[in-house]
């Protein structure tokens, strides 16, 4: 069977895109969805003057903004209503994943199937909510007491215009959120990932061209643009290595007895472990902690020696303060994510169920706790390799003074989304083919029996 899955595989080609209707509508959706999204980070928020806007925007910028700025498209350079893009959603799904790592009932709820499903869902949005109205508001709080040569961000500071900024923002989230799932369902991959995919590549053009025009003021020499180049290609290419890598775990099935009393051979399987099993999970996950409460300290205008001025400057991009604590929650979310995605314990349970076993191992605990053990080991590799690949380019960002879309997180993304979306099309046309090769099947039985 697999044999004839790996054939098929190779058979299935970009000619049969056009016979998969369903596929088309899929794509189509996605594409179009993409589009609303980005025709909303042009629409500003009522209020704000984006001539001194976009001044003091260059005079904070270089920092924390630029990252929150890459990961929402450009919408907070612009200071439009998808300013603080999804980045509340995802910070809201982390925390409902802590608390159900920690709260029996939430636990339980877990269990339920999809209405314990539909019903954590319903509670991540409600926090999501919650966080985009807080972030909203000390935004509104930020603008109103910022200052330019050329005046204020806002023209008419009130109570009026936090109410708006308030509303207009967090219906941006919002619809953001409802975006990304629409996305999953009724388009190809993951809707919350295609949309910061989207805001990042979107703006790198920009960012090769600001690059370009660092080397023709003399920041860059010929060779250093050169080695830039051929890191960011490295770095791109290690990435498809790792997120491919796999340690297959051997599973062995018994013989079985047949109804005419023969024997069929034991067959053998695999337990695909992934490197990487987390994903980009981890390095978005810990970007949004660190951006939630460098964003209150970026906007407080601190001054001097004040205590928020001293941590905005111990958490920039490349110092020694800010490195360790990305590397830390980077680790913590890898090992955090994969414990949620892979249980041992359920798959030990379900080898034993259907008469599976690892060689040399006892079913049961002790083939849970191979598991553990053998998932543990490569967890620790895949997440040193995520902090390799996101701490690697900061070093650069921080020398030469690098775009952040040509960050380790930013390419990370960007060539994981497309990996896994990629896959998915290749996927569904492969069962595409599956569903014609059936309908032949039946058309010729029909046609024997016609004959007959």
């Amino acid at each position: 069977m697999s044999s004839a899955v790996e054939q098929l595989a190779k058979n299935a080609n970009w000619g049969a895109f056009s016979k998969a209707k369903e596929l088309k509508q899929r794509i189509l959706f996605v594409l179009g969805a993409l589009l609303i999204y980005r025709l909303g980070t042009y629409i500003p928020v009522p209020g704000i003057d984006p001539i001194v806007w976009k001044e003091i925007y260059s005079q904070k910028g270089g920092g924390i903004l630029d990252m929150f700025n890459m990961f929402s498209g450009g919408a907070l350079q612009r200071m439009t209503i998808f300013a603080l893009n999804i980045m509340p959603y995802i910070s809201a799904s982390i925390i409902m994943q802590l608390a159900t790592a920690m709260s029996p009932n939430l636990e339980k709820l877990k269990k339920d199937g999809e209405q314990g499903r539909m019903k954590i869902n319903q509670y991540t949005r409600y926090l999501t909510v919650l966080l985009a109205s807080v972030q909203a508001y000390g935004l509104a709080i930020g603008l109103e007491g910022m200052q330019s040569s050329a005046g204020s961000a806002v023209v008419d500071p009130g109570l009026f215009f936090r109410i708006s900024t308030v509303v207009t923002i967090v219906g941006g989230t919002v619809f953001l959120m409802w975006l990304g799932e629409q996305i999953t369902q009724r388009g190809i991959g993951n809707g919350i990932s295609l949309i910061i995919f989207a805001g990042i590549v979107a703006e790198l053009p920009r960012a090769i061209g600001s690059t370009l025009e660092l080397g023709r003021q003399g920041q860059f020499n010929l060779i250093e643009l050169l080695f830039l180049a051929a890191m960011i290609v490295g770095v791109i290419a290690l990435i498809v290595f790792f997120e491919r890598a796999q340690r297959r775990v051997l599973v062995q099935y018994p013989k079985r007895q047949q109804a005419n009393g023969a024997q069929a051979m034991g067959q053998q399987n695999h337990i695909p472990l992934k490197l990487n099993t987390a994903g980009v999970i981890p390095p978005i996950f810990a970007s949004s902690l660190l951006l939630l409460p460098l964003t209150i300290v970026g906007f407080s205008g601190a001054e001097g020696g004040d205590f928020t001025a001293n941590l905005a400057r111990y958490l920039q991009h490349g110092q020694p303060l800010y490195m360790a604590l990305y590397g830390g929650l980077i680790l913590f979310f890898a090992f955090f994510y994969t414990a949620i995605v892979f249980n041992p314990e359920d798959n030990a349970d379900m080898l034993q169920k259907h008469g599976g076993f690892v060689p040399g191992i006892r079913p049961g605990k002790s083939t849970a706790d191979y598991l553990d053990y053998v998932l543990t080991r490569i967890t620790a590799v895949g997440g040193l390799y995520l902090v390799f690949i996101c701490l690697l380019p900061e070093f650069m960002i921080s020398k030469f003074s690098m775009p952040f879309y040509f960050g380790g997180t930013s390419l990370l993304i960007v060539v994981s989304v497309t990996m896994d979306t990629v896959a998915q099309i290749h996927s569904h046309l492969i069962a595409h083919q599956y569903e014609g090769l059936i309908k032949k099947s039946k058309l010729r039985g029909a046609g024997r029996q016609r004959r007959r």
